[in-house]
């Protein structure tokens, strides 16, 4: 039998640079590791010869490699990879970036960095991802479970302080406003790079723990826009490792009213779109649990109308309609003086949106098209891409009804407001009324329809 050829390690040049950077002797990083270690429960018992060994490139096993990144990262005061200490050992271990809910907030932010980093990058893993419905419901159950954080301050770095904070809820806010009037294919790269190249930083600066648990509250809500405009642009594989992260920075930030918002706004509507029902629902059933107690009446009827949203689509009316009457009796009660400004957009104009979307999928097309029409009245003009889907699920309804000619006169509406949009869910909605019309391809109305959309698609 032949002799199986060696293979020559090569040098990790990229951990010699880190070290240098740092500071730090052989013997002082295997020190800092071994603590590290010890932290985590591990014996490890490195020492200076065991770091040369590492520079000539052999690979530590198990946990060792991330125990490493994580003692480079706490002298260096920034969040550092196994990817960037060479130690990935020709495995693509981003892959899994960004689906898990960490256990430790270090962990969670070399997680999220890590996202953005892979993100900017155009990482071929994250935009080619397919989302399993069951990888949005485990992250819900470790929200649930895990206890709070007991401290999140940090020290190294640059200092943090809350005009920092501000900063970043005043970006988010600019960046949400130019989202509803242009549609997210036009600011998504402009989020990402800033979380990317501005947020990191922040996260992996000096704060004290007050600051710190503000910083994260706002990083947890531009990190859910990002996810959310992932949505809007196609990348529902992308939404998903988005949308967990943002839970976990909630858990960080100690905002258990604004993580159940990320299952029910985010979470959930993404399981809508992949067509879960059942995820639907318990998303929405997590979101109510999780946060009892700590939410507004405003927030309790947006976490209702996700849940009946899952039932209209199971087909269950009855449960369907107790979920709604909830949402109702909630929104009735909301004191809109109270709310956080993360829920202050839903009033009664985004309920009849939800209720719309119900009757819709329960095929009650009277009821569906009252709703719509309510939300249509009450989506301000500059809610572009809100207004454009408003009219194209109320131009649905009405096929329902079998009022073909005015269906095609909603859905014209809305293709003008698409055409001053980049919006891959508003290509969605006109797709799905272009099918429910093709029963009725032969009439006048559908033709003319059809007509005008193929010359929109030559014109783009």
């Amino acid at each position: 039998m032949a002799a199986r050829p060696l293979v020559a390690r090569q040098p990790n040049e990229r951990l010699q640079a880190l070290i240098q950077e740092a500071g730090c002797s052989n013997a002082g990083l295997a020190r800092r590791v071994n603590m590290c270690g010890a932290e985590h429960g591990l014996d490890l018992r490195y020492d200076k010869t065991s770091v040369a060994r590492w520079l000539r490139g052999q690979q530590p096993r198990g946990r060792a490699p991330a125990i490493i990144a994580e003692a480079i990262g706490r002298k260096l005061g920034r969040t550092v990879t196994i990817d960037e200490i060479g130690m990935a050992n020709g495995k693509n271990l981003a892959t899994g970036v960004g689906l898990h809910f960490s256990p430790t907030v270090l962990g969670a932010i070399e997680q999220v960095c890590e996202l953005w980093r892979s993100d900017v990058g155009r990482r071929d893993f994250l935009t080619g991802s397919s989302v399993a419905a069951s990888a949005l419901v485990e992250p819900s159950r470790d929200w649930l479970i895990t206890r709070a954080d007991t401290q999140v301050a940090r020290a190294g770095g640059q200092r943090v302080g809350m005009s920092d904070v501000e900063a970043v809820r005043a970006t988010t806010r600019a960046l949400n406003e130019l989202d509803h009037r242009f549609g997210s294919g036009h600011v998504r790269p402009v989020v990402v790079h800033y979380l990317n190249s501005v947020v990191s930083g922040l996260l992996a600066g000096s704060y004290r723990e007050a600051t710190g648990r503000q910083l994260f509250s706002a990083v947890a809500r531009l990190t859910e826009l990002a996810g959310y405009m992932a949505v809007d642009t196609g990348q529902p594989g992308l939404a998903q490792r988005y949308y967990i992260q943002a839970l976990r920075l909630a858990q960080a930030a100690g905002d258990r009213a604004y993580g159940g918002y990320v299952l029910a706004a985010g979470m959930s509507h993404l399981a809508a779109q992949l067509g879960t029902p059942r995820e639907i629902a318990q998303l929405a059933r997590a979101a109510q649990e999780g946060a009892r107690g700590q939410v507004t009446a405003t927030a309790q009827a947006m976490f209702h109308a996700a849940e009946a949203r899952g039932h209209a689509l199971m087909g269950d009316a009855r449960a369907c309609g107790a979920a709604a009457g909830q949402a109702v009796e909630a929104l009735e009660r909301s004191e809109p003086g109270d709310d956080p400004d993360w829920i202050r957009h839903f009033g009664p104009a985004y309920l009849a949106d939800e209720l719309a979307h119900c009757h819709r999928d329960l095929n009650q097309a009277p009821q569906a098209v009252r709703r719509a029409e309510e939300a249509l009245a009450g989506h301000a003009p500059d809610k572009a891409r809100r207004r454009a889907i408003g009219l194209l699920l109320l131009a649905q309804a009405q096929v329902q009804q079998r009022e073909i000619e005015q269906a095609c006169s909603t859905g014209a509406q809305a293709v003008e407001l698409l055409a001053t949009l980049r919006t891959t869910r508003g290509a969605e909605y006109l797709d799905d009324l272009r099918l429910r019309l093709q029963p009725y391809a032969a009439e006048s109305a559908v033709r003319e329809f059809d007509a005008r959309l193929e010359e929109e698609e030559l014109a783009a």
